[in-house]
This record gives C-alpha cells, structure tokens and sequence, in this order.
C-alpha cells in the first residue's frame, strides 16, 4: 500500500530517498510480524506483549448478581513494547492522513513551501488533538469523574487504572514518541527541530509523570484542556493559512487561549496544594504508587507551571512574528505607491516643460520674423 508519492525515478533501496519515500510501507511490514506472530503458537505468546495491554490483575465482582470480574492495570516494563507498537501504528495513521488528505488539499490550495510544512504540521495536530478530545471526555463521563470531582484525587485502588485509561495513556505515549521519526519522515527543518524536541519532550515528560505517579484522572483533565485549547489554535492556523483575513479571529483567540492556562493552573493548585494535602502519607512507596509527598506535589506543580509558561511565551512570539509579517507587508506597497507618484509627477513636470516648449516655439518664431 502505497501512502507516499512516489517520483518517476527509483531511488537506491534503503538509501535516503527510498526511506523517506516509503517509510509507511517499511514501517506497515514491521507491524505485520507482531499480527502474524499470533498466528503461531511459538510466537504467539511474544507477539501478545507488543499488541496486547499487560500487567493485568483479575477482581472478584463487587455485586452477588454480577458474574464478569473486574480487570484492573498497573504499569510495568513490558509496557514499553506495546508502547513500541503503537508508534508503529501512530507512523502508519500519519501517513495516511498525509497522503490522501492534506496533500491533496495542499495541491488544490497551491501553498509556498514555506506554508506547506506549518499546514502539514497543523492539519495533523488538528486531527490528533480532535480524537483526543472526543476519547478523552468520553473517559471522564464513563467513569464517573466530571459528576464525582473527588476521583481527582483519589482513586481506589489508588494503583491501578481501567482498560480505557491504560489504554489512553499508551496510544498518548505512542503517538508522541512516534513525533521524534517524524522529524526525519517529513523533512523536517533544522532551525526548526529544537523547537519540535522541546514541544515533544514536554509533552512526554508531563504524560509520563502522571501515568507513573498514578494521577491518571488528574492528569486526564488537564490534558483535555490543554488539547482542547491547542485544538483551536490549530484550527486558527489552517484558516490563518486558507486566507489571511482570519487574522483577528486569531486575535480574538489568544484571549481564550490565555484563559485555558489560567483554568489549567487553578485546577492544578487546587487538586494538588489542597486535596492531596489531608491525605499525605507517611511511608511513601513509589513501586505501589504511595508518592502522595511534598516533593512529588511539588514537582507536580512546578512542572505544570513551566510548561503552561512555555507555552504561553511561544503564543506572545507567534503573534509578535506575524504581526512583524503584516507590517512588512503592509510597508512594502506603500513604498512603491510613492516611488511611483515620484516616478510619475517626475514625467508630468517634464512633459509640461516639453510641451510649453512646443507651444511657445512658433510664437517666439513670429516675433523674431517681425
């Protein structure tokens, strides 16, 4: 299956090109093994690790009438190979949309180069922040926790987490560790990589942290308002991008913007600094998930306020860049305007002198005849 278009020549196989020309295909066939592993009954029990969640405990049912058992996850290592698979999946899906979606609208709209990698860029984040969101809100309903605010900071067993929410968590880890591949697949820019590294590790490093410190409801909320904020920022962009007249819609944006991190800092200080407060414990045990600390909250907090800080800087330099853009714009056909006037009332002048010249010219001949 071919996600990618592919150019009249062919290049070398395994050279540069053909990676990046056919990185999908390359990247589907590696899937595949783990699939067809399970078709065997050597391999079958390795393949289930990577496609499979794991670390699972079985719970009697709470009710007499009720027959099926409750399953419950923890983390573990052997997370780290389903989280490999789904990258794998992430890099397939990425492809995709690429291919049959937003290069085809990049053909219609006929982008510079220079648009066409931050429209790229966008189109994608829109539709994994929209998944997100949907999936995401769908969680908390299902699991009692927008009428039960509580579960924020609480949850019993306060180590183990549903199919959903483990299952979230990975497709979240996965989809991120699958940006760094990325970076190579979609040619990215080197000055622009940093800033890809740094937005990606963040994102990591925040998931991460309330994955394994157990803050899956907490972490799960402020995730939901994050995406939901960048959400629209990237739908501001690829409207800013089809036409530049969405500028003050752009404007009108930051306000909401700005309110979303300050919402995501409130819930932040009062889930931690206040609720996690009364139920502190006294013999800590990071393996079963006992981290309810003073220096796991502030960790918690100070890394919630960094990265809504970050990102807020990074709004305040976007628009200050397209601000500067509209500017420069605007100053450049009103320079040429006066460059022209100058030009033109130039040739008035000399035309008038000229045809004064041929006016005056006989009048001057009769005076000298006579």
């Amino acid at each position: 299956m071919a996600f990618r278009k592919k150019s009249t020549k062919n290049p070398p196989v395994l050279s540069h090109e053909f990676i990046l020309q056919n990185h999908a295909d390359l990247v589907a066939c590696v899937g595949m093994f783990f699939v067809l592993g399970l078709m065997f009954e050597g391999t079958a029990e390795a393949s289930i690790v990577f496609i499979t969640l794991q670390h699972s405990v079985t719970f009697p049912a709470a009710e007499e009438r009720a027959t099926e058992s409750k399953f419950l996850y923890y983390y573990g290592i052997k997370d780290l190979a389903t989280v490999f698979f789904y990258m794998l999946v992430a890099i397939i899906i990425h492809a995709t949309i690429q291919e049959y979606v937003l290069d085809k609208i990049n053909r219609r709209m006929q982008f510079p180069k220079a648009k066409q990698s931050k429209f790229n860029e966008s189109g994608q984040f829109s539709v994994f922040y929209l998944v997100s969101c949907i999936w995401g809100t769908f969680i908390l309903i299902s699991e009692n926790c927008l009428s039960d605010p509580t579960l924020l900071w609480r949850a019993h067993p306060h180590n183990m987490m549903t199919f959903q929410m483990k299952f979230f968590y990975i497709s979240q880890l996965a989809y991120w560790f699958h940006a760094f591949p990325e970076l190579y697949f979609q040619r990215t820019k080197k000055q622009d990589i940093p800033r890809q590294l740094v937005y990606i590790g963040l994102h990591l490093f925040h998931i991460a942290g309330a994955y394994l410190l157990y803050l899956n409801h907490l972490g799960l909320v402020l995730l939901m308002m994050h995406y939901f904020v960048e959400l629209l920022s990237h739908i501001c962009d690829l409207f800013y991008f089809s036409d530049e007249k969405y500028q003050k819609e752009f404007s009108l944006w930051a306000i909401v913007f700005i309110l979303g991190r300050l919402v995501t800092l409130i819930v932040s200080v009062v889930t931690v600094g206040f609720h996690l407060a009364g139920g502190q414990n006294r013999n800590p045990d990071a393996i079963t998930g006992n981290v309810n600390v003073l220096a796991a909250k502030i960790a918690v907090l100070s890394s919630s306020c960094t990265i809504q800080a970050y990102i807020t800087w990074n709004l305040f330099n976007v628009q200050l860049q397209r601000w500067m853009e509209e500017d420069t714009t605007l100053q450049a056909p009103s320079v040429k305007k006066k460059r022209t006037k100058g030009r033109s009332s130039r040739k008035g002048t000399e035309n008038g002198v000229a045809t004064s010249n041929r006016v005056d010219s006989p009048h001057k001949r009769k005076e000298k005849s006579s």
